[in-house]
């Protein structure tokens, strides 16, 4: 009883960072293990222990980046513990312990309610049980409609047992932005003309990278008049704006290009640029081939990986309310404001530092592993390194064809990247950095010069 108390009270004292990093570091363990069982793959193939890492990382942190093709080298059972490693990150970690607590009846502790607030970004305790519960049965309800919608391609094309098993994997891969897909190597390049496939596939994923709180939010709007928050208006209009704006960009570059957008028609290449716009923010899915997109699709594709998604939600990256605060901050300094307002609200200053203390700790490690990749792998091109790293860094799983051929200190590299953009670089910080300023003294101000 004593060392349970004992443990019960380093539990609470525990920083959540630590207990997020440590918890993927365990999961991303336990299922690798499971990866390298010799029913996990198809009969007479064999994984290596740096692959099984890899991909059981790239499932938990919803990246979708891999090493095998994964419809042809895992079994039936390899591929049901890539799918629970992708429902398991895409809801988080905490929040799928606790909601497995909850279901059998167990009350949420004060620890646990910290932890669960921490991983969905919300400071109110009280609401955390609820939102626990939003979770879980808004991710079932969303992945059950979209298995459904994407059976009526499916089933007919595969069969009914295949098609069954197609439109569940993919539709929890599309709502948890997962990007891993079982149907071939070239992801899903051979439906690029198929508008009820990406219709189905864009749904999911943006209704997963908005974020829990933003889609309950609405839903409270809808049902009692409950006021629309500030942060669910942000990350309305800024998610809008990043797939309206690059979609037509795209369209516009590659109308003409024989490699992507050229051959289809008016509709499926409007269609192939929505779906382009819409799975570069950490989805990861293919309909146009990445190597071959335009250098200024490319750089527009890299900008894209690097914000990512909603907070709270299943998505990775900088986070689309991060990227929108950094705008509005250097929008009112150069207009000499004393306050960032939107939406005729004030940000609070700490939501502005923070925001350029996340840009700068994640522009810092994209660099910082860049220089790592290009000592390791001397011998490919800088482009697809940096194309493979802001693609792990924003758990997109979108590449350029060299992921297989990476040598295994490179293939670390990137695990830990993908791990960075999922828990998020402040906790990254706080999990090797816990030491807190003090406040009892400040020093003498003094300007520098900068600019």
């Amino acid at each position: 009883m004593l060392v349970y108390n004992r443990w019960k009270k380093d539990l609470i004292s525990i920083n959540p960072a630590e207990l997020f990093f440590y918890s993927y570091l365990g999961l991303i363990l336990i299922g690798s293990l499971l990866l390298k069982l010799p029913f996990a793959t198809k009969e007479g193939v064999e994984t290596s222990f740096i692959d099984s890492i890899f991909t059981a990382a790239s499932a938990v942190c919803v990246t979708g980046l891999a090493t095998l093709t994964t419809a042809t080298h895992w079994s039936p059972f390899g591929k049901t513990i890539i799918l629970i490693l992708i429902q398991i990150g895409g809801i988080g970690v905490m929040t799928g312990v606790g909601t497995i607590g909850m279901l059998m009846g167990r009350r949420l502790s004060f620890s646990n309610r910290k932890f669960l607030a921490e991983e969905k970004n919300t400071s109110t305790f009280s609401e955390v049980a609820d939102l626990v519960r939003y979770v879980a049965y808004s991710t079932l309800f969303i992945e059950a409609i979209g298995a459904i919608l994407l059976s009526f391609q499916f089933v007919p094309e595969y069969g009914l047992l295949r098609g069954v098993i197609n439109s569940v994997f993919h539709s929890i891969s599309a709502f948890c932005n997962a990007g891993f897909d079982i149907i071939g190597d070239q992801s899903f390049l051979g439906y690029v003309d198929n508008n009820w496939i990406n219709l189905v596939i864009m749904l999911l994923i943006i209704l997963g990278g908005l974020g829990f709180s933003v889609s309950r939010n609405l839903i409270h709007y809808r049902l009692n008049g409950s006021p629309i928050r500030l942060h669910t208006k942000l990350v309305l209009v800024t998610t809008g704006l990043l797939i309206v704006l690059p979609a037509l960009f795209f369209l516009i570059i590659e109308w003409q290009n024989p490699s992507t957008l050229g051959p289809l028609n008016l509709l499926d290449k409007l269609t192939a640029a929505l779906f382009q716009s819409v799975t570069t923010r950490t989805a990861g899915f293919a309909t146009i081939d990445q190597g071959a997109l335009r250098t200024p699709s490319y750089l527009v594709t890299n900008l894209l990986m690097f914000i990512g998604g909603a907070p709270g939600g299943t998505a990775g990256g900088l986070k689309v309310t991060t990227f929108a605060l950094l705008i509005l901050y250097t929008l009112s300094y150069l207009r000499e404001s004393q306050d960032t307002v939107v939406f005729k609200r004030r940000i609070p200053k700490k939501n502005i530092l923070k925001s350029l203390a996340i840009f700068f700790l994640s522009f810092s490690w994209i660099g910082l592993a860049l220089i790592l990749l290009t000592i390791f792998e001397p011998n490919k091109s800088l482009v697809n390194l940096y194309y493979e790293i802001v693609s792990a860094y924003g758990t997109v799983g979108l590449s350029q064809g060299i992921t297989a051929n990476l040598s295994v200190m490179s293939k670390l590299i990137i695990v830990f990247t993908m791990i960075f953009g999922k828990i998020g670089p402040m906790a990254m910080v706080y999990v090797f950095f816990t030491r807190k300023a003090s406040n009892n003294y400040r020093e003498a101000k003094e300007s520098i010069l900068v600019g």
